[in-house]
């Protein structure tokens, strides 16, 4: 069975009789308890991350980077292990379950360097014989509600940049991937993190969740979920004046040209859109295509996402695994119908679960599924699907595309799929989202790049590279006036 525990000041707390059920997305059987905490947990825990922050913000930096590098190591050395878990819990495929683990291998390993490199500036004052630069500080306690599509590599972005700063960690981590937070703060704590300093209180949402963005004592929350949870989050928090980042929604766009190389086009095309079976922020649920090459692409695309093989994530044969929960399948489903139902948009393959043995008939899975003859403003061109569902819509021009792809709420990861330079240049300035790729699909990110959108996708801030550094660190100004008498600056002389 998994295990999934709250970690409270140093003592792991298995859960109760009244715990929440974690079941595996490959099979629907029940693979452990989680516990079920709320305020007191919570209270409970933000007063140890509090007790600790002191001793572990003065601590060196670089040692506190030394920490963090063993912990990579211990991952390293627990890859595999680490990486079941991610597929027994939420349903990853085997190859993308390993890269989840190697993402938080290759944050730790970048996040420990910043021990020797918190760099403030120093700049010239316009005044004579006194000098100016400023220092990165910590801020104290930081609240962390992770998700469970990526539940190894998104805590180590949110966990790893706060600490490296001083700072220290309440993790409320999904109820579907509890397990996969316990392991990940075991291997900080072999690593030699103190207790106090990362403390986990599972539980739901409403409860646990709503009681740590509330908390006096935690100033920073950094959340990633849906737009709506965001506002709520954000509003919550913002009596408080807290420091909240929360990493949303996203509708994101792939344009293929009329000169793309289109079997390279599908590719990219599956891997974005049936990637953790469509369950990604990144996934490439609109693809924007010129007309003169639509049909044939649309005709490869769907022969290749109707030969995708779903099944058991851990099957090296296996494209496409289960969606998370009965209720992630029911709204694709539903979804599936509004786009049927909407005038003109034509189911091309897929659209309903596939006939599976009977092992994994308990399961939550759901066909590659494409729409063609999308228009812009359909239910399933706008609204997030999270699903193994993509669209194609049809436009003339780049131009068009461009306005076609921007044309939406989200604005996290674009994608032009061109061999014409100057249109991938003017693309990448035009696209309105915080990631553009060019030449290739819309998932796949970089530990020491930012990583975040525009618009209802954020407030804003980046996860990941120095920004993450910049979220959880304040900086302080600081003058040293050498000059032996009063100086005033900004005075008009």
């Amino acid at each position: 069975m998994t295990t999934a525990r709250n970690f409270i000041d140093g003592e792991w707390v298995e859960a109760g009789s009244d715990g929440i059920e974690m079941f595996d997305p490959a099979t629907g059987e029940l693979i452990g308890t989680a516990p079920r905490g709320g305020k007191a947990e919570i209270d409970a825990a933000v007063a140890a991350a509090k007790a600790a922050f002191p001793a572990w913000s003065e601590t060196p930096a670089p040692k506190r980077g030394e920490i963090l590098f063993r912990a990579a190591q211990i991952m390293e050395s627990r890859k595999e292990e680490l990486g079941r878990l991610v597929t027994r819990e939420m349903g990853k495929v085997k190859v993308e379950a390993l890269g989840d683990v190697q993402e938080a291998i290759d944050m730790a390993y970048y996040i420990a360097g910043e021990g020797r490199r918190l760099f403030g500036n120093t700049t010239p004052s316009e005044l004579p014989n006194k000098i100016c630069f400023t220092l990165r500080e910590p801020i104290g306690v930081c609240g962390l509600i992770a998700p469970w599509n990526f539940p190894i590599a998104i805590p180590s972005w949110k966990s790893l940049p706060a600490l490296i700063c001083g700072n220290t960690v309440v993790f409320k981590p999904s109820e579907e991937t509890g397990g996969c937070l316990t392991a990940y703060v075991e291997c900080l704590l072999e690593a030699g993190v103190p207790a106090g300093v990362v403390n986990i209180v599972n539980g739901t949402g409403e409860e646990a969740g709503d009681a740590l963005v509330k908390h006096p004592d935690v100033p920073v929350i950094s959340m990633t979920g849906s737009t709506e949870t965001g506002r709520i989050v954000s509003k919550n928090a913002a009596d408080m004046l807290k420091h909240v980042h929360v990493e949303l929604g996203g509708k994101n766009g792939i344009i293929v040209m009329d000169d793309a190389d289109l079997d390279f086009a599908v590719q990219a095309i599956l891997w974005s859109a049936y990637g953790t079976s469509g369950q990604r922020c990144t996934a490439g649920s609109r693809i924007i295509v010129h007309d003169k090459v639509h049909d044939a692409l649309l005709d490869k695309l769907a022969k290749a996402a109707a030969a995708q093989t779903v099944g058991h994530g851990w099957d090296d044969a296996v494209e496409v695994g289960p969606v998370v929960r009965p209720s992630a399948l029911e709204k694709i489903e539903r979804y599936v119908k509004i786009g049927q139902e909407e005038d003109g948009a034509r189911l091309v393959t897929g659209g309903a679960r596939p006939d599976l043995p009977s092992e994994l008939a308990g399961g939550w899975y759901f066909q590659p599924t494409v729409f063609a003859d999308v228009t812009p403003d359909m239910r399933i061109a706008q609204e997030e699907i999270f699903g193994p569902v993509t669209a194609l819509i049809r436009v003339n021009d780049l131009d068009e595309a461009i306005r076609v792809h921007n044309g939406t709420r989200y604005g996290l990861s674009g994608a032009i799929i061109t061999r014409d330079l100057a249109a991938s240049m003017k693309a990448m300035r035009a696209l309105q989202t915080g990631i553009v790729y060019l030449h290739n699909g819309t998932i796949g990110a970089e530990v020491h790049l930012p990583f975040g959108g525009m618009k209802a996708t954020g407030n804003g801030h980046r996860e990941a590279g120095i920004t993450g550094i910049d979220f959880y660190s304040e900086q302080k100004t600081v003058y040293i006036d050498y000059s032996g008498g009063l100086q005033r600056a900004q005075i008009d002389t």
